[in-house]
């Protein structure tokens, strides 16, 4: 990587942090509902841009990256059950989210099965994210290493203080449009890297009759239907009920828009997987004796070997974005839930100022720990598998039970907790306890089947006996008061949003943003020593859209 790329990199990510930091009078707005609910009235094609980055990280270069090289369009394949997985939480789970009338999952649990079982499970969910937030950290900080030989550790530092400036200070309104910019460099980035990738392999037809035997099947053994199945409800769970990916659907002012949200997620991954996986694919006609773990590195080897200086330099900088959305997303909605769902319940009468400045002063608190988790991966080799582990393993038990009382008023505290507690120690056991202990070794797809299917049958269970004894949660009664409470709460808080304008504000500062980085790849298309036409019209192209959003606030403004 050089010089020229490093100040590339900069300049992309000047602009970012700029847009990220105009959010700090909005987010203050009407306090913590601003900083993380953006005035509960977000637009919906913001949080689904922003839902759709949060579930990048740099593991869909490296992952899906080497899969791609290897088995071609079978990562196609199963990152498409994504866009089925949207479609699904589009009409049964988003919409409900909304419903519910909150800030945060932490703050629905506690309403609809108590403050005891909110405690538990905001403990398992904080304890996640701060090993998860370490496990993305690590390897863009690996990424900026190797790219730039800046040591690990600064890597790693620098990146979270990048991260930690803007969402301290701009809140949820700064992740979001943070988010938006990082789709468009990421978008950029792949725009011109797959016509100059074709390039390289005599076009489309030349890498049709190059590739390899099979490598255009969407299944092959260990990629097989069942698992293809079971990672469309393991997505389906996780999206569904991840806090973080929650608050895109609590955030906006109606179920409809909620559902939108979803379904934009739905449509982005009907198309993009193919756009993204294909360089990797076309690499591996390119240079086909790539083996053991150098495949990981397929998406950089083809970036370098293809993009002129300067369009690398932003290549990097799309891949750490990538990551930064996926840290930004979880750092906002831990700040949140330790914000709202437990500081708030300890101290009632705390002003919403004084609430605003521990939510700051709770993201940097967490931006700090999940630094020191990230130091530890390196020390304790082989961690990084261990947290796609996790992951897996608490996907189910973790977010299918709250999701389940989305659709129940039969269930309670006592059976969501047996649920959580009883699935996660069997997933752990089957995952982490040696076979020769346990007796049973299970397959990726049977792991995955049974870490969804077995919390869904213990709830089954549970529904089916609370079915057969007539029986309704007795928190029912109270928890339809405090709904009605917070719907009405909600309607006043939408409208007051809308009586600001903050729709307005944003489009115009995400607009504005978005034609600043078409300027800067339009110059560095005019720099490039080849290449200038794709880059120069992938440019022109960025600063219409943003030119497209500014237009019709800047009308109103001058009527």
């Amino acid at each position: 990587m050089s010089q020229f790329d490093i100040i590339v990199a900069a300049l992309f990510s000047i602009v970012v942090l700029a847009a990220g930091l105009a959010f700090a009078k909005l987010s203050s707005g009407s306090g913590t509902k601003s900083f993380f609910a953006g005035g509960g009235a977000v637009p919906w094609w913001v949080s689904g841009l922003s839902l759709y980055m949060s579930f990048f990280s740099v593991g869909t270069f490296v992952v899906w990256g080497s899969i791609a090289y290897t088995d071609g369009l079978v990562a196609v394949a199963i990152q498409s059950t994504m866009c089925l997985a949207g479609v699904i939480i589009g009409f049964l789970i988003a919409p409900r989210w909304n419903k519910t009338n909150v800030m945060t999952a932490a703050e629905y649990i506690g309403d609809r099965l108590g403050e005891n079982t909110k405690t538990i499970y905001t403990a398992l969910f904080l304890l996640s994210s701060m090993v998860g937030m370490g496990g993305w950290l690590y390897p863009v900080g690996k990424i900026v290493e190797v790219s730039t030989g800046v040591p690990l550790e600064m890597a790693i530092l620098f990146l979270a203080g990048f991260i930690l400036l803007y969402a301290v200070v701009g809140g949820l309104w700064a992740v979001l449009v943070t988010d938006i910019l990082q789709f468009v460099v990421l978008s950029a980035a792949i725009i011109i890297v797959v016509p100059l990738s074709f390039a390289q392999v005599g076009g489309i037809s030349g890498f049709v009759e190059q590739a390899p035997e099979r490598f255009f099947n969407l299944t092959n053994s260990e990629y097989n239907i069942g698992f293809m199945i079971a990672f469309l409800i393991y997505n389906t769970v996780f999206i569904g009920g991840h806090w973080g990916y929650v608050q895109r659907f609590t955030t906006v002012d109606n179920p409809k828009s909620a559902q939108k949200v979803a379904w934009l997620f739905a449509a982005l991954y009907l198309f993009s997987p193919i756009v993204w996986m294909l360089p990797p694919m076309i690499y591996r006609i390119m240079e086909p004796d790539l083996s053991g773990l150098a495949n990981e590195g397929a998406y950089m080897l083809v970036s370098k070997a293809v993009l002129p200086a300067g369009i690398l330099g932003l290549m990097i900088t799309a891949m750490v974005f990538a990551t930064a959305s996926s840290v930004n997303t979880v750092l906002n909605i831990s700040a949140a839930v330790f914000t709202n769902d437990i500081y708030k319940s300890l101290r009632k009468s705390a002003s919403e100022k004084h609430l605003l400045t521990v939510g700051r002063i709770s993201t940097a608190v967490l931006g700090v720990t999940a630094i020191g988790s990230a130091f530890l991966v390196e020390q304790l080799g082989g961690i990084v598998n261990m947290i796609l582990s996790i992951s897996a393993i608490i996907g189910g038990s973790l977010f299918m039970p709250p999701i389940w009382t989305l659709f129940s008023r039969r269930q309670t505290a006592f059976s969501i907790l047996t649920v959580t507690f009883i699935s996660l120690s069997a997933n752990i056991g089957l995952n982490f306890i040696p076979e020769t202990i346990i007796g049973l070794s299970l397959d990726r797809s049977s792991q995955m089947l049974f870490g969804v299917f077995f919390p869904m049958a213990l709830l089954l269970a549970f529904e089916l006996l609370y079915i057969f004894q007539n029986r309704e949660d007795l928190r029912m009664k109270h928890y339809d008061s405090i709904y009605k409470t917070k719907h009405d709460e909600k309607l006043a808080i939408v409208e007051e949003a809308s009586e600001e304008n903050a729709d307005n504000r944003a489009t115009t500062i995400i607009g504005t943003s978005i034609a600043v980085v078409g300027v800067l790849i339009v110059g560095l298309g005019l720099l490039a020593p080849h290449s200038q036409i794709t880059v120069i019209s992938t440019g022109s192209i960025i600063i219409l859209a943003g030119a497209l959003l500014v237009a019709p606030t800047l009308k109103t403004k001058f009527k």
